[in-house]
């Protein structure tokens, strides 16, 4: 059983990377946001007296059940939204342009040449942004794979696909972002 110090520190350890990856999957900082905290709470309430080497998957699989409750909302809400339109004077506010930030993860570096740390930023914003252009299951399947670093078996269950799926969905998100950078004189 975890005690409560282990829970705090893998929710703190865990937090940056949560929201990146919901921010990508959902492209809205504030959702993003409430899903990550949702995701935390859930854990914490309904887990929390687990092993501590349980957190990482049942986090994940309550992180990316949080992001697909959200777009099953999005969708029930914009079929709505539609049908109410059709009803209005045409008038659109369409105030969707939320652009991720960079997040700076190596503070301790701060000793490199600033045109080095102006191009890094760059280079991060372009890939940031080829991320978020991906479909769907390519985007969830790479993150999980390269940035939070879980091997096959581990993104298959928590993606519910086959292993070969994922392995599918992967290759196809590092091929289309090596052409997308290809473009931009990006070479990985």
């Amino acid at each position: 059983m975890a005690k409560p110090h282990e829970l705090s520190e893998f929710l703190a350890q865990v937090e940056r990377r949560a929201f990146k990856q919901a921010a990508y999957a959902v492209r809205d900082d504030h959702a993003a946001l409430d899903i990550v905290q949702d995701a935390m709470l859930k854990l914490a309430e309904n887990y929390g007296q687990r092993p501590a080497e349980e957190f990482p998957m049942l986090f994940q699989r309550i992180l990316q059940n949080a992001i697909r409750d959200y777009f099953r909302r999005q969708k029930v809400r914009n079929l709505w939204t539609t049908l109410f339109s059709s009803f209005s004077s045409g008038h659109e506010d369409d105030d969707e342009h939320d652009v991720l930030e960079t997040l700076s993860s190596h503070g301790d570096e701060g000793r490199n040449d600033p045109s080095d740390e102006v191009e890094r930023g760059q280079t991060l914003k372009l890939i940031e942004e080829a991320v978020q252009k991906l479909p769907q299951r390519q985007r969830e399947a790479f993150v999980l794979r390269y940035w939070e670093d879980m091997d096959v078996a581990e993104t298959a269950a928590l993606m519910g696909c086959s292993e070969g799926s994922v392995k599918t969905h992967c290759s196809r998100a590092v091929h289309a972002l090596a052409a997308v950078l290809g473009k931009k004189g990006i070479g990985l």
